[in-house]
Parts: C-alpha cells; sequence; structure tokens
C-alpha cells in the first residue's frame, strides 16, 4: 500500500539536493505525488518543491490540462513553470514528445537538482513490454531505472514500486482531481493499444505476468552489471592510449587489440564505450562497425551515429562528435597572442617577437586543401600529406590542423613542422608557435587537451 512513510523512505537520497522538481502532467499519478510531497513536507524538512508542466499542444484541451496545473499548484503554494514545446512533422509523435518533455525538464534544473517523475510499475511493465515488441537489446530490458544523470541533476522516480491500483487508492481517499488524457486511450498510439489490449489479455491468462516481468527486470540489471565488469576488465587490457599529443584529446580505441577479443566480447565492449562518452550506437550499426574493423587498413571505413561518428584511421577506432565533424574555416591573425580559432578548433599561440604589433596583416591561419609543401631547416620543401603519413596522422584531423600562412608562404603546420629558417629571417629569433585543442566527446577525455609547440628563443 502506497503511504507517505514508504515514499520518504524512498526520496531520503534525495534529501540534499538544492531543489526538487516534479513533473506535474495533471493526471493521477503526477497529481498522487504532488498531493503526497505537499503532506510530506508539513511533518518533514525537504528541499524546496517546485513543479513544472509540459505543454506539448498536441489536444485541444491542452490549455485547461495546464490551467488544471496552475490551479492545483497553487492551492497547494507550490510554485509552477509551463514550459510550451513544438513537435515537428514527420517523425514518432511519441517519440518527439518524449525527447521534448526531457529537453523542457533539464532546461529548468540546475546543478544537482532532483527531477522527481511519478511514473509506476505498471509503467513499467508497460515500458519493457513495448521495448521488448519494438525489438531491444538486453539493456532495454533493465527497464526504467530509479534514478538516472539529467542534465546538470538527476531523475528520480520513487513510485516505481508502486501499481497503479495503490495510488488510485490514495488519489480517491484524498479526493484529488486529476486529468482524464484521451490519448492515453487512444488506439492509433502504440503504447495505447498496449495498455488497453495486449496487457489486460495477459493479465486474464497469465495472472502473474506483472510480478514475472518485474522479476525480469532485476536479473537483467544484474546481468547488464556484469557485462559491464566484463567490459572495463577489457577496456583495460587494450593497454595505453595515444601518446601523440594532438591527439590525446579523442577517444579512441587500439584496432588490433579490439580483435583479439571474441565477438560477443568486442561488441560488449563497444557498447560500454560509447556508453561512457554518452553516445548511442543502434544495434543493427554495431554490427556494421564490427564488420568493419576487419576491413583493409587502407580503407578508412566511417561509421555515422546518431550524435557522432566513428573513423577508423591509422589502427585505431576514433570517436567524434559536434564540432569535430564541423569543416575548419581559414581566419587572420589579428594580435599576438592567443587567437580563437574559428569552428572550435581550439587555440593557436602565436608570438613573433620581431614583429611589430601592426606588421601581422600578411600573416593567416588556413586549412588544407591538398598539394601544399612546407621547406624544413636543411631538407627540400616537402608534401603535408608525406609529413602526415610519416607522422601516423589520423585522416579524420588532417583537415583541422591550422596552417600559419606569412604572405602566401607556408610557414607552420600547427606549430609541429615548421620553416624555421624563414620563420628567423621573418619573425626575428623569439618566435613561438603553438595549437591547442580540446576534445569534444563527453566527459571522458573532454578536459584533456593536445598541445604541440615550437620556438626558437
Amino acid at each position: 500500500m502506497f503511504s507517505k512513510q514508504e515514499l520518504l523512505r524512498q526520496l531520503l537520497p534525495c534529501m540534499d539536493a538544492p531543489v526538487w522538481w516534479l513533473g506535474l502532467s495533471g493526471g493521477m499519478d503526477s497529481m498522487v505525488l504532488l498531493d503526497a510531497l505537499v503532506e510530506l513536507r508539513r511533518e518533514h524538512s525537504l528541499p524546496p518543491l517546485h513543479a513544472i508542466h509540459i505543454h506539448h499542444g498536441l489536444h485541444p484541451d491542452a490549455d485547461r490540462w495546464a490551467e488544471h496545473c496552475v490551479h492545483e499548484a497553487a492551492v497547494r503554494q507550490i510554485p509552477l513553470v509551463i514550459e510550451r514545446v513544438q513537435l515537428a512533422s514527420g517523425a514518432s509523435i511519441e517519440d518527439q514528445a518524449r525527447d521534448a518533455r526531457y529537453a523542457a525538464f533539464a532546461r529548468n534544473m540546475g546543478v544537482a537538482d532532483i527531477l522527481l517523475l511519478a511514473h509506476h510499475s505498471d509503467d513499467q511493465v508497460e515500458t519493457l513490454l513495448f521495448r521488448l515488441l519494438r525489438g531491444t537489446g538486453l539493456r532495454g530490458l533493465a527497464g526504467m531505472p530509479a534514478g538516472r544523470s539529467l542534465a546538470r541533476g538527476r531523475l528520480f522516480r520513487p513510485l516505481l514500486d508502486q501499481s497503479r491500483n495503490a495510488l488510485l487508492v490514495w488519489a480517491r481517499r484524498r479526493e484529488l482531481n486529476w486529468i482524464e488524457d484521451p490519448a492515453n486511450k487512444d488506439p492509433r498510439f502504440a503504447r495505447t493499444a498496449l495498455r488497453h489490449k495486449l496487457i489486460p489479455m495477459l493479465r486474464t491468462d497469465w495472472p502473474a505476468v506483472d510480478a514475472n516481468v518485474l522479476s525480469l527486470i532485476i536479473h537483467a540489471r544484474e546481468a547488464n552489471e556484469l557485462l559491464d565488469e566484463r567490459a572495463a576488465e577489457d577496456l583495460l587490457t587494450l593497454g595505453v592510449g595515444v601518446a601523440d599529443p594532438w591527439l590525446t584529446a579523442w577517444p579512441s580505441l587500439a584496432v588490433p587489440e579490439l580483435l583479439r577479443l571474441t565477438v560477443a566480447r568486442r561488441k560488449n565492449l563497444l557498447r560500454y564505450w560509447l556508453r561512457t562518452h554518452a553516445c548511442r550506437l543502434p544495434q543493427r550499426r554495431l554490427h556494421t562497425l564490427d564488420a568493419q574493423l576487419f576491413s583493409a587498413d587502407d580503407s578508412q571505413p566511417v561509421i555515422d551515429l546518431e550524435d557522432g561518428r566513428l573513423h577508423r584511421s591509422s589502427g585505431r577506432l576514433w570517436l567524434l562528435r559536434g564540432a569535430d565533424m564541423t569543416p575548419a574555416a581559414g581566419q587572420p591573425i589579428e594580435a599576438q597572442g592567443e587567437t580563437i580559432l574559428c569552428s572550435d578548433n581550439g587555440v593557436l599561440s602565436v608570438h613573433l617577437s620581431g614583429m611589430a604589433q601592426a606588421g601581422l596583416q600578411d600573416w593567416s591561419v588556413a586549412y588544407r586543401r591538398g598539394g601544399e609543401q612546407i621547406k624544413l631547416p636543411g631538407r627540400p620543401a616537402q608534401s603535408l600529406k608525406n609529413l602526415f603519413q610519416e607522422a601516423d596522422i589520423p585522416t579524420w584531423l588532417r583537415p583541422k590542423i591550422p596552417l600559419v600562412y606569412h604572405a602566401g608562404t607556408l610557414v607552420s603546420v600547427g606549430g609541429r613542422w615548421n620553416a624555421s629558417d624563414y620563420l628567423l629571417s621573418t619573425a626575428g629569433s623569439g618566435w613561438h608557435i603553438r595549437w591547442q585543442l580540446r576534445s569534444r566527446c563527453g566527459d571522458q577525455g573532454a578536459g584533456n587537451t593536445g598541445t604541440l609547440e615550437s620556438d626558437c628563443s
């Protein structure tokens, strides 16, 4: 039976949060959670409570539902935020609405805030069966987690152990008012058909279906924990990463070591590795990726992900995201010191002691187009292609390396290869060039920087 005491027990891990945000749809389950939280704070010291209602605009009564939430929050003296979201046409409305909701929640949450959602055990059973019918892996069988990271805080579901009937008892006893969304009974929506057709039939013929599904979720979670432990161990056996300072900022895996693992362990490791970098890989793409790991060394295969890209190059598998895939744009060097490069391509530090500030008009940064050459000390002019090949620079990084020009002459390749004689004659003996870059591939590695510099002092 649902009670204030049980809710308080579930919420104990959240007591240190600066703010609790309640996702308030106005439906029965969220109204029960709102009412119970208000009752709890009469007796206990709780973090400040705010409610947030997402206005999807999908139903003619959406404004009335928002007004209902405004009223119910006001009578309980709970601050309420109304977030209006717009959905594009074409894709799944259910998926779009879910993504828009969580994006709106994330926009409002501060550091270490908690978002409380009123999902219950019936929702958990429905979610697992829905995923099963759509096709899911072992991680999908683990159902909705009780808690997870969201934006700068965490999401928490304190009612997952409660059935809808238990919440309904509370709602009726407390004479709560709630919204009945017609979409919850609209058979055009896949989850609605599952809720009102398939699940009732299953409960009739298999009365223990809910308990069995919830038990499966527990087993799947334990299996996922073991697989993660195995993947973490395998990741350690792959050895250290690259030593080249230009490349340490990007997540990568050594392909030869990957291929020594069995197929199952290799795929498990790839899933784990991508997940640690907040990157998703659909199962069908995982099969493609695994096959391409065996391709010829010079084939340079690329796998596009939902939110990134995988490159196999220079014997490693590289994960790129965001600005890593944006073409870099040339620009002038307008001042001595640090120049922030366009396209989020790091910082170029240029100090030319023999040059006055006004003498920088002929200095600029450009990027590779093909055929470039540089004259290194004591050597004939050499193509960048050969330099990159000799240094084993991955193909995806080559177009991002800043090329420093003076009056049309290439004088430095990111501070790594420099026309030192030319620089001495042009900029004096105190020249200094450095390219510093930062990874954009998620938390792990995002703080790493790669720097190569050259100077003459």
